[in-house]
């Protein structure tokens, strides 16, 4: 009978990403498996220290802060204004999301007093700076935001409680258009990222109903999801205007396109760098 890693071997060596056949190497005896496992471990603590001298040469600036400069510049050569809201959002602005206490959201969201909260979503600001612009502006309205989002998720690899989000909105275009331009705007930010194995996908929202997502690779992860309108969560900001709407989550666009299982080493860590363990 052939043994495992040792559970504590087994997340180590998924720390320092090692690859699935040698995660499921399994063993004839304890004296085997320490030695594989120290000469392995040597071996991926090498390349760790390498690519973190490749990062101070070369990139010093993490992945994900890449990505949000590779993205804000194609979103502003395609005619999108950047805006910024507030990361405190108020109880208020969900409401009008139909976010209350019912809603299975409401668990997830950091409050920080009665009326107070971490964003859980960039879509309720947004809706608020587009009741003027829209008054203010010639339509079609482009805007978009880049920002952290906090929600209490389950834990996994796929899911943080702190992660960044692009949110795109364009208003005012013609409705036999949308479903188009939401697979131009999907393929855009997703090659851009360097994600070229994805697909579209309807699927149910527990906010938006019927949506179109974005999913990547052979797993099916989401990478970003889609709305249009005219929509019933318009009325409470008395908006008419036909749109569509993404949102991209950015860990998942590079987990995804650096064929990592890890969430957690593409956003921001204390124990990552660039997606490279510290503890090497």
């Amino acid at each position: 009978m052939t043994i495992p890693w040792t559970e504590t071997q087994s997340r180590r060596l998924n720390e320092l990403d090692a690859a699935e056949s040698d995660l499921d190497q399994r063993f004839d005896s304890n004296a085997e498996r320490e030695q594989a496992y120290h000469g392995l471990e040597k071996q991926l603590v090498t390349k760790h220290r390498q690519r973190l001298q490749e990062f101070r040469e070369i990139y010093l600036r993490p992945a994900l802060c890449r990505l949000e400069s590779k993205l804000v510049d194609v979103m502003v050569q395609n005619g999108f204004a950047q805006v910024t809201t507030p990361i405190i959002m108020s109880k208020g602005l969900l409401a009008k999301m139909s976010i209350d206490a019912t809603h299975p959201l409401n668990s997830q969201i950091y409050w920080l007093d009665k009326n107070k909260c971490l964003r859980p979503m960039l879509a309720p600001h947004l809706y608020y700076v587009l009741v003027d612009l829209l008054r203010l502006w010639d339509r079609p309205v482009r805007i978009f935001e880049v920002g952290p989002c906090f929600r209490k998720e389950s834990k996994g690899s796929r899911h943080s409680s702190e992660f960044t989000m692009l949110n795109l909105v364009e208003m005012g275009l013609p409705e036999e258009t949308r479903e188009q331009r939401i697979k131009e705007l999907g393929t855009l930010v997703s090659e851009v990222a360097g994600v070229n194995d994805y697909r579209f996908e309807t699927v149910k929202s527990e906010i938006y109903g019927d949506t179109m997502d974005i999913v990547a690779g052979t797993d099916r992860v989401e990478i970003g999801s889609s709305a249009m309108g005219p929509h019933p969560l318009d009325r409470p900001w008395k908006i008419t205007d036909t749109w569509i709407g993404i949102g991209f989550g950015l860990e998942r666009l590079l987990m995804v396109a650096e064929n990592t299982r890890n969430l957690a080493k593409m956003g921001r860590s204390l124990t990552y760098l660039d997606g490279i363990r510290l503890n090497i």
